[in-house]
């Protein structure tokens, strides 16, 4: 009985059934072309993003970019060696100096006598000095190894290592 009145119902409402079949049907076909649309804009842009700069394709890009940083992370590591071989060298190299003039004599009339202090990042090195007297002018050179001389130093001597050692970083 409920068939009877199903097929009653659908015979009378048909057409009905069909416009309303006709307006999904409509909206369906709406609902394809905006996603073919969709589609083909989606294709050139990714055929746009794969051609590149100058024609090249991304991939190729991209790997030469690669290639261009590995080439970078070697002269890095390259300069890191060459940088750290050079402070080495920098802890022997004289890079502490003190100076004092001083006038040697009281009858002389100006500071000509001098005290150099030169010295490594270890405080080694070398304190340089010279008496000028009327008659001559001395010269003399006293090793020093972590900030100390085993040669007995004028306090001028003193002076001009100790503004040395006080010019370390």
């Amino acid at each position: 009985m409920d068939m009877k009145l199903f097929t009653k119902l659908m015979a009378d409402n048909m057409p009905f059934i069909v416009a309303i079949m006709a307006i999904v049907m409509a909206i369906m076909l709406c609902i394809m072309i905006k996603q073919a649309w969709t589609l083909s804009y989606m294709k050139k842009r990714y055929r746009k993003m794969m051609s590149g700069v100058d024609g090249d394709n991304l991939e190729r890009l991209l790997m030469g970019h690669i290639d261009e940083v590995r080439h970078v992370v070697e002269e890095n590591k390259r300069l890191d060696a060459e940088n750290h071989r050079i402070d080495e060298l920098l802890q022997m190299a004289v890079t502490r100096v003190g100076m004092v003039r001083f006038r040697a004599f009281e009858d002389m009339g100006s500071d000509l006598s001098y005290a150099v202090a030169l010295l490594d990042a270890h405080n080694n090195g070398v304190v340089l000095s010279s008496i000028f007297g009327r008659e001559d002018s001395r010269g003399y050179a006293k090793p020093i190894e972590d900030g100390k001389s085993s040669y007995p130093m004028t306090k001028e001597e003193e002076q001009a290592l100790q503004e040395a050692m006080s010019k370390a970083k």
